[in-house]
């Protein structure tokens, strides 16, 4: 791992983070329940995953 000859300043640190930009994930509705769902995972809501039942949820008593 490479190791700094000398003193990075503050400044330099900051300048490099400036173009970075938090992005909240992209959400679709699920086609069997309407619920938000990210894209390319399983809806936590009914378990299906691209029309198919991926989860078998069970229902809580």
């Amino acid at each position: 791992m490479a190791h700094p000859k000398h003193r990075h300043s503050k400044e330099r640190g900051r300048k490099r983070r400036t173009h970075y930009k938090a992005v909240a994930p992209t959400l679709a509705t699920c086609s069997n329940c309407g619920a938000p769902v990210e894209y390319h995972h399983v809806c936590p809501e009914c378990g299906y995953y691209r029309g198919k039942l991926a989860i078998e949820k069970t229902v809580a008593a």
